[in-house]
């Protein structure tokens, strides 16, 4: 089990590459899924290392054994190196978990005062309008979602690309797509490594939203004028309004690449990568499913190792 149960704690490190670059190649949508869904497994994968090495470790020590009524010799491993082993595995899992508290409070917190601060203002179905020059516009998630954008920002943009933005925005709510940046934030706080793997899903999602918003409106270059507008108008020298950090908004991640995609004909942009590079995506994400496999086979065997040994301590000291 000592060797299979560091697999997980490890695995990141090609799992994360291969999922950035097979996310490069995929459609929007499929990145979003593809990079919140490794994240997800690789930091359980994590998690449950960290657990089984705390476990075996503890089991090592007299009172826990004697509470399960083991026999020590038969729990095998050298208690020189499990036991040490379990303690850092414990620090880490508890700075685990406090992280993943601190960051869920700390998301809920944010959106709580964003709902409030917005609150006394006038709403229009889904779309609260703030009378702020600076433009600005973003999803505010919850029960309702909201659509807040400033007056300085319908300014700046004409009838037709002001569709557009709002169109890109209430993609952020349908999707929820605050809850795939949450899941990643997550998942970071148990790997440091599944950080790298936040920039690309948000760049996903602002794709997704723009692919939706140009199908709504019908129109690819003025979804793609109106990205690059709105951009232009809340530039980051520009004065803007307090906003959240656990929002979306049109104008985040790379801009130019987004309006890029945008001007690119929809059914060239879907058949390219059908055309080009198909085998080395093919063993990208080969090897993307056998890291990802491979870390959670890892654990499954850990755990039934460490229950077999625990069962066979049990019965000897049963026996005697």
């Amino acid at each position: 089990m000592i060797i299979a149960v560091w697999i997980p704690l490890l695995m990141p490190l090609l799992a994360v590459p291969a999922a950035r670059r097979l996310a490069e190649a995929l459609p929007p949508r499929a990145a979003a899924w593809l990079l919140t869904g490794c994240a997800a497994l690789l930091a359980g994968c994590t998690t449950a290392a960290l657990g089984l090495l705390v476990a075996a470790g503890a089991l090592r020590l007299p009172p826990v054994a004697a509470l399960g009524h083991l026999s020590l010799p038969l729990l095998g491993d050298d208690p020189a190196v499990s036991v040490p082993a379990a303690a850092v595995a414990g620090a880490l899992l508890t700075a685990c978990a406090v992280a993943v508290v601190r960051r869920t409070g700390r998301h809920h917190a944010e959106l709580r005062r964003a709902r409030r601060s917005t609150a006394a203002h006038p709403v229009s179905g889904d779309l609260c309008v703030l009378p702020d020059p600076a433009p600005d516009a973003y999803a505010l998630p919850g029960r309702p979602g909201r659509v807040v954008v400033t007056a300085g920002m319908l300014r700046a943009l004409p009838a037709a690309e002001r569709e557009a933005l709002l169109a890109h925005e209430r993609a952020h709510l349908a999707g929820r797509h605050h809850l795939f940046l949450l899941t990643a934030a997550l998942a970071a706080a148990c790997h440091p490594l599944l950080r790298a793997l936040r920039a690309p899903l948000a760049y996903a999602l602002e794709r997704w939203a723009d692919e939706v918003a140009a199908a709504r409106v019908g129109d690819r270059t003025v979804t793609a004028r109106a990205i690059g507008r709105a951009a232009l108008a809340a530039r980051p020298d520009a004065p803007a309004p307090p906003r959240p950090a656990a929002v979306l908004g049109a104008t985040a991640g790379p801009v130019p690449r987004r309006v890029a995609a945008l001007l690119t004909p929809e059914r060239a942009a879907e058949h390219a990568p059908a055309h080009r590079g198909f085998r080395g995506r093919r063993l990208v994400a080969a090897a993307l499913l056998a890291c990802v496999g491979f870390s959670a086979a890892s654990a499954l065997d850990a755990a039934a190792d460490l229950h077999q040994t625990v069962e066979v301590a049990q019965g000897e000291a049963a026996a005697h």
